[in-house]
């Protein structure tokens, strides 16, 4: 066939085929031309003992130019691609060197590069024993285009991968590339593997701190993480991403196998977060399912568990201001108004955050991050201000954080109904009323849709008709009446016994 080379192999079965059947048929069975089954049939040697030529069949368009000018340039700049140089050649000599001859200046510039260029890199594949190894990375999910509710839903993945048999425990990670994340994400695979590697490696973790501090802060936490499980903690270089090869290539299959799971889904829309995460668990058990042999003989090399979980969470303090708030991580969050003045300590974890005076938890919350949209989220929990709110409820009417203190759109909606038609301290009134029947009776989401309701009607809220509609109704107990009967009644079952 144009372009391939007779091999010896053909031209044996070409010869034995040919005993028997007709030229034209024995040439299409071994998959060469008619042509070339002619010239086999003419010669005797196979295609390894022929001669190969070492002369040319035409002039070479590069002799006087080569070594004069195309070398020199190669050796002052070895980057310097065929292209490149051809250009250069057409500029110094036009109408000399065509298009034509681009090939023939790619071969020759591949020849010397062969002969006399730089050193290239050379990667050596590694033989992984089983129970040795384990590996962390982080990758951007956003080419998943995943969505929660309609929204567009930025997120990484944390991958936790075993070298040997390549068994892998994913998760959604809401933040970056920090501490808590690899701390929690590390210890779930660990512990949902049931085991523990000799070694664990990850990338520089540049991306987990922002200052030398921050830095030795981080690497004294792994380093004691590392000893609590037994494992020897290692890094690749930075930039040098092949060193940790074992866990970058898997990082696109499982975003491969993410993807083609959503095609199938129909839909890359997610009501819930836990509803994502439970995909993205399903997806891996399925990549799991694969390696199931190899998995068995590792598991057996791995080394045990610890008694318990090491923390999984970041610690800071935090003052109560006398705003009833805290400042955490460039986020804002409302405490009770009890606790103004202390000091406390505030546990960051993944997707929450709890807060400690002394050994007792006062305070807990879903975790905020900021984004570019939202630099300062803020997070205000109406239960913690309401009690302050009731004794001044006019402060809120040009409080900063109103907007926040509502727990639904449709409060902040009727809030601004009400400022529309009613004096503001009226309204004022009016809203604590409603967020205390929300608060008390526990029917914040019910009230909502009542508030909804009314606001479609073009109504205001009847404070006293919703107490009454929301109060918890009374329990009624039964009366019960106990009759007990004569001591002479046992004698007499006695008797009869």
């Amino acid at each position: 066939m144009p372009g391939q080379r007779t091999t010896d192999r053909q031209v044996n079965k070409y010869k034995e085929l040919r005993r028997k059947l007709t030229q034209e048929v024995a040439a299409a069975k071994v998959g060469i031309s008619l042509r070339t089954a002619r010239r086999i049939e003419q010669r005797c040697s196979l295609p390894s003992q022929r001669p190969v030529r070492q002369w040319r069949t035409r002039a070479d368009p590069l002799e006087s130019v080569w070594c004069s000018e195309i070398v020199p340039l190669l050796q002052r700049a070895p980057g310097l691609t065929a292209v490149t140089l051809l250009e250069e050649l057409q500029r110094r000599y036009p109408a000399r060197f065509g298009p034509n001859v681009l090939r023939t200046l790619q071969r020759r510039v591949r020849t010397w590069r062969a002969l006399e260029g730089e050193e290239r890199e050379v990667f050596f594949a590694q033989a992984h024993e089983p129970g040795r190894l384990g590996l962390s990375d982080f990758t951007d999910a956003a080419e998943l285009e995943v969505t929660l509710d309609g929204n567009q839903f930025a997120h990484r993945l944390y991958q936790f991968a075993l070298a040997y048999c390549g068994w892998r425990h994913v998760e959604v990670i809401l933040g970056g590339e920090s501490w808590v994340a690899l701390s929690g994400g590390l210890q779930n695979a660990l512990w949902s593997l049931g085991g523990v590697p000799q070694q664990h490696r990850t990338d520089s973790l540049s991306a987990a701190f922002n200052n030398l501090a921050e830095r030795e802060e981080l690497t004294r936490r792994y380093d004691e993480l590392s000893e609590q499980y037994g494992m020897r903690a290692t890094r690749n270089n930075p930039g040098a991403s092949h060193e940790n090869g074992s866990i970058e290539a898997r990082q696109g299959t499982v975003k491969h196998a993410l993807n083609q799971a959503l095609l199938l889904r129909g839909s890359r829309d997610f009501a819930k977060l836990g509803d994502y995460r439970s995909f993205v668990a399903e997806v891996a058990t399925r990549l799991n399912a694969r390696v199931i042999k190899a998995l068995t003989i590792e598991r057996a090399c791995l080394q045990p568990l610890p008694r318990r979980r090491t923390s999984d969470y970041e610690e800071v303090d935090a003052r109560v201001t006398k705003f009833a708030l805290i400042a955490v991580k460039s986020t804002t969050y409302s405490v009770p108004s009890r606790l103004v003045g202390h000091r406390l300590k505030i546990r960051l974890y993944e997707d929450r955050i709890e807060g400690y005076l002394g050994e007792h938890c006062v305070l807990e919350a879903p975790r905020l991050r900021r984004t570019t949209v939202n630099p300062h989220p803020r997070h205000v929990d109406f239960r913690h201000l309401l009690p302050a709110l009731k004794r001044k409820p006019g402060a809120l009417v040009r409080w900063r954080l109103r907007d926040a203190f509502f727990p639904r759109s449709e409060y902040a909606q009727t809030w601004q109904q009400m400022l529309e038609r009613l004096p503001e301290q009226r309204a004022a009134k009016l809203m604590v009323g409603l967020l205390e029947i929300a608060a008390a009776d526990g029917c914040e989401v019910q009230l909502a849709h009542e508030l909804a309701a009314l606001l479609k009607r073009d109504e205001l809220p009847d404070l006293e008709a919703l107490s009454a509609r929301f109060r918890p109704r009374t329990a009624q107990l039964p009366t019960v009446s106990v009759l007990l009967p004569a001591l002479a009644a046992y004698d007499a079952l006695v008797e009869a016994a």
